[in-house]
């Protein structure tokens, strides 16, 4: 059964107040697209799970700046003065959460794991007593899974029923998002028939996806445009 869905009627099925992840590390697997449409149709008090808070005028960065964000969870907000500016004056809650510690987050909660024990931070203010637990004589974090309502991720090629596979770098975070939200849309530069993606290079199966959008090669170098002209 076909998952493509046009990108108005995707989007809209996300709601106020939803938890959102976002895929992407910079530029590099953010979904432009489904940000720019989730832009135009204004979805309000929004958490948004990213990596980054892209920069000023580009990507994530245009929700926060169109006060459709409440709360970030990510690893640094440093490229984007914006996101810096709402975080000081109180506009913005931002959650910082380290890089690898993020990712694993993510990927037990897509593993149906509650949590797991780390030792970052242990001794230092980011850490609560109460999150702290002593095995083998040793202290550690209880860090727990992390989940959404909603992922919106890019890939580079897709097929009908939502089988998924990426370009280089740009693979990131998208497949552990894809296992960890509830309604999962991918945008894709290729949309082709069921079986045309050879079974190995299936780097997220169709289970995980709920939604496709194919975009035009238009539609993705928009973004990078807008940056160049910022």
């Amino acid at each position: 059964m076909s998952k493509q869905l046009d990108i108005e009627v995707a989007i809209a099925a996300i709601r106020p107040g939803a938890k959102i992840m976002v895929g992407g590390f910079g530029d590099p697997g953010t979904p432009f697209a489904l940000i720019d449409e989730l832009l135009r149709q204004g979805q309000t008090r929004l958490t948004l799970i990213k990596n980054d808070a892209n920069e000023p005028s580009i990507g994530v960065g245009r929700l926060i700046e169109n006060n459709q964000v409440t709360k970030l969870i990510t690893s640094h907000i440093g490229l984007n003065r914006v996101a810096i500016e709402k975080m000081n004056s109180g506009e913005l809650e931002v959650e910082f959460v380290p890089q690898g510690i993020l990712a694993e987050r993510i990927r037990i909660a897509g593993s149906g794991i509650h949590g797991f024990l780390s030792d970052i931070g242990v001794e230092t203010e980011i850490s609560d007593p109460s999150d702290l637990v002593t095995v083998d004589g040793r202290q550690f974090r209880i860090e727990t899974a992390l989940n959404a309502d909603v992922a919106l991720i890019h890939s580079a090629r897709a097929d009908e029923i939502g089988n998924l596979t990426y370009r280089a770098a740009a693979r990131n975070f998208n497949p552990l998002m894809a296992m960890a939200a509830n309604y999962v849309v991918a945008e894709t530069l290729s949309l082709e028939a069921v079986g045309n993606i050879a079974p190995d290079d299936v780097l997220t199966p169709a289970a995980f996806v709920s939604a496709v959008v194919e975009i035009d090669d238009e539609a993705a170098q928009h973004a990078m445009r807008r940056r160049n002209s910022a």
